[in-house]
């Protein structure tokens, strides 16, 4: 394994955090006895483009630096290659490093423990979510919750968490059950209506609400949470318990553990990662052992 390192960094993540954070996971690799280079991009298509050459030239790890979207331009990256994937967490959301079990908002506790991983030899492996070319590490968002990410996209005078808040109170204002058409591992075709439908690699999405709360990252299946055809009323009720992933207790709430899913429905765009992936109809599929991370877990040897 090469002693370089490359690090992948978004420096305008977490309104600026990103650029700060750098600097200490840098040290604790540095410190650590690897050489450091910093990858940035004028924009998200230059960015990957430089680190899928860091990949191709052999760099020892990819250290991500920034917030879910800087994951998934990761990911874009290194999913399918042997290079292994460092976490440093310093966005908005950061579910991808919280379904890991990875330091939040402290660049110099990733860094030492990504120098640690790589010096011990050991990465875990994990799976990832694909849809046609694009992978996702965290949870596929479909329905009410991507018409709220639609939403809150357009929201361009308000930031933060509260802007979600209020895309979310708009969409209620404005919800009707979608009528969806599902296929599960290949079976028959199902029509249902439901409020949205939720296909979880990682347990977590918007900044840690526990859509699919059950899920695990290397068991080869998806968790897919749908919840069904609620009212106003119910959903109000309902939603909030996501926070704790206790809504997976709701009659209305059903869990499927899947290794593929079709989803079609009209009028409905797709999230993932926090990115947008298009509209329906979409299939996605999960691929075990896809990626390998410097993380907590029980580890491979590099």
């Amino acid at each position: 394994m090469t002693s370089e390192i490359t690090l992948f960094v978004n420096p305008t993540a977490g309104r600026g955090r990103g650029a700060h954070a750098a600097q200490p996971a840098a040290s604790a690799l540095r410190d650590a006895g690897f050489s450091v280079r910093t990858v940035l991009g004028e924009d998200a298509d230059d960015a990957l483009r430089r680190a899928r050459e860091a990949v191709a030239g052999g760099t020892g790890a990819l250290i991500a630096v920034g917030g879910d979207g800087m994951m998934s331009l990761a990911l874009q990256a290194v999913a399918g290659t042997m290079t292994p994937l460092g976490v440093v967490a310093v966005g908005t959301g950061n579910d991808f490093a919280r379904a890991l079990g990875m330091p939040i908002r402290d660049p110099a506790a990733a860094g030492r423990l990504a120098a640690e991983a790589l010096k011990g030899g050991t990465v875990r492996e994990i799976d990832l979510g694909r849809v046609g070319e694009r992978w996702f590490g965290s949870v596929l968002a479909s329905g009410f919750d991507s018409r709220v990410n639609d939403r809150g996209n357009r929201m361009r005078w308000v930031g933060g968490r509260f802007k979600y808040d209020l895309a979310i109170l708009a969409e209620l204002a404005a919800f009707k059950p979608i009528p969806y058409r599902i296929r599960l591992d290949g079976g028959p075709v199902r029509e249902i209506e439901a409020t949205l439908i939720a296909v979880g690699n990682g347990s977590t999405y918007g900044g840690g609400m526990r859509i699919c709360a059950d899920a695990v990252m290397d068991d080869g299946l998806f968790d897919v949470t749908v919840v069904g055809d609620c009212s106003r009323t119910t959903l109000l009720k309902v939603f909030p318990r996501v926070y704790k992933g206790t809504h997976l207790s709701h009659p209305k709430v059903t869990v499927h553990r899947v290794s593929s899913i079709e989803l079609a429905a009209a009028g409905v765009t797709a999230y993932a990662d926090g990115e947008q992936l298009g509209a329906l109809p979409l299939t996605a599929t999960c691929v075990p052992g896809a990626v390998r991370v410097l993380a907590p877990g029980s580890p491979t040897g590099i």
